[in-house]
């Protein structure tokens, strides 16, 4: 995967709204889970957006760099996140090979599980997402 492709602020805006729709459509919810690092940004957005205050981050690891690890060396740090139920949101900010949403969902399995931006292998493993994207590297505003 050599190619990139950059996506701007007004762009990660645009669609981390129409996620917030899209939630809305699918129900009520009343707490959200972020997936550090790429997931912090569109929680926020989510928060405002729908009214959660109850919010909480799970800090996990799947790359170095651009180098994606084996999903046996993916590095998650335990967290006290409390009641996780099927209100609570857990987010990040794209599902590329589904292997982080797989092993947050067998943490969470009552949870609903989203992400701004999906790929062909990854989207199967989130219950809302905005847009698909191709298989390149995807280079979001803050990196």
């Amino acid at each position: 995967m050599t190619e990139k492709l950059y996506i701007t602020w007004d762009e990660f805006h645009k669609d981390t709204k129409e996620l917030c729709s899209k939630i809305k459509a699918k129900g009520q919810y009343n707490k959200i889970i972020a997936v550090s690092r790429g997931g912090l940004l569109p929680a926020g957005i989510v928060a405002y957006e729908l009214n959660i205050r109850d919010t909480e981050v799970v800090n996990m690891s799947t790359y170095d760099g651009e180098k994606q690890r084996q999903q046996n060396c993916f590095e998650i740090k335990p967290a006290e996140v409390g009641i996780v139920d099927e209100r609570t949101l857990v987010i990040d900010d794209l599902s590329d090979t589904g292997n982080t949403f797989n092993l947050l969902r067998q943490m969470f399995p009552k949870a609903c599980f989203v992400s701004v931006y999906a790929k062909s292998k990854g989207k199967s493993y989130v219950d809302v997402f905005t847009r698909e994207m191709p298989d390149s590297w995807i280079v979001f505003p803050w990196d």
